[in-house]
């Protein structure tokens, strides 16, 4: 269970780190398409009637922020109770509590645009937790595999 708990951490981190690209790529295809004339308006938003190659980025960062992000994180806590590692399970839910903050600064974004910093900063909060809870993971992985076993000796 230490490997899955070092894994699913891991992966929160690494899911993060995906979130940022998508979001600066799906950002720098809007302003080309808008220097080279496309235009965005409420209408055309709504009506997926933008059309940059970058675009599915802002998908992907939704799907991605609403959906993976939250089933693994949930899968790191559940898992966090059958592991043996110290402090896994306070590490699962500072990962959990964290990605509900992110979801919700993400969706209140669309209303109160200076959420959008806020946004930003928990994704570093987010991503420095599960980093910390992989690597105690890790220790604790290899900490396991270094111990001396206790031999078993049978009395006949």
């Amino acid at each position: 269970m230490k490997l899955v708990y070092k894994i699913l951490a891991s992966l929160v981190a690494a899911e993060v780190a995906v979130q940022a690209m998508m979001v600066v790529l799906g950002d720098a295809g809007l302003f080309k398409y808008v220097e080279q004339g496309g235009v965005i308006d409420k209408a055309s938003a709504e009506s997926s009637g933008i059309e940059f190659p970058e675009f599915f980025a802002f998908m992907v960062h939704g799907m991605n922020g609403m959906m993976v992000i939250p089933a693994i994180a949930l899968f790191l806590l559940v898992g966090s109770f059958f592991t043996k590692v110290p402090g896994a399970v306070r590490g699962a839910a500072l990962v959990v509590v964290l990605v509900a903050v992110q979801i919700t600064l993400g969706l209140l974004g669309h209303q109160i645009p200076a959420l959008g910093a806020l946004h930003g900063l928990n994704a570093l909060l987010l991503f420095s937790a599960a980093v910390h809870a992989a690597l105690r993971g890790r220790r604790a992985a290899a900490d396991a595999t270094t111990r001396p076993h206790a031999r078993v000796e049978t009395v006949v």
